[in-house]
């Protein structure tokens, strides 16, 4: 007959604490694509968009505030509903081209991940501020590329800037790990 020695469970309340905000890689990922998906839904159903069609409204405000910044640097263009039209090229904003993709990647990360509402919120919005903030510059850039060095374009357009937006969502994610509490990891 042998003696087993149980061993000592801490259940201080910060341990206790730690547990429950600790989430797993597979509840993790099933709540982001769930979420990823009803966010998709509601964004593509016809109904939502006949009252307000957010990427459309947003597809044209990024156009004109592209069109008049690119005034500012001397290359003449203008837009028209969601169409930068340059010198030699016309150029439409799109679902991808937006940015909405990339906040809505990093939105739904912040709010599936343990934490407090007031830190998601503000993630949420240093997170829009940042993404939006640098893919405006990617728009400005394709866009000169595009009048500049259209043999270029393409490569850009399509490897590039699309993988550089998407590593900025994740990067801007783990910057926000380091934002909220050390007790919800």
């Amino acid at each position: 007959m042998s003696i087993k020695k149980k061993k000592k469970v801490d259940s201080s309340p910060n341990q206790v604490q730690k547990e429950k905000n600790r989430i797993s890689i597979k509840a993790f990922i099933i709540n982001y694509v769930l979420l990823m998906l009803i966010f998709v839904l509601i964004k593509d159903y016809k109904p939502v968009q006949n009252v307000i069609d957010i990427d459309g409204m947003y597809n044209e405000n990024i156009a004109f505030l592209t069109a008049k910044a690119l005034g500012l640097v001397q290359l003449h263009c203008s837009a028209q509903g969601s169409i930068i039209h340059l010198p030699s090229i016309s150029l439409e904003i799109g679902f991808g081209c937006n940015g909405l993709e990339t906040v809505m990647i990093y939105c739904i990360a912040v709010l599936v991940f343990p934490g407090s509402w007031k830190k998601k919120m503000f993630g949420i919005a240093a997170g829009f501020l940042i993404i939006q903030g640098l893919n405006f510059f990617r728009i400005l850039a394709l866009a000169y590329s595009a009048v500049y060095f259209q043999s270029l374009f393409e490569i850009m357009h399509i490897y590039v800037a699309q993988g550089v937006m998407i590593a900025v969502a994740v990067l801007t994610f783990l910057v926000y790990l380091n934002y909220v509490d050390k007790e919800a990891v």
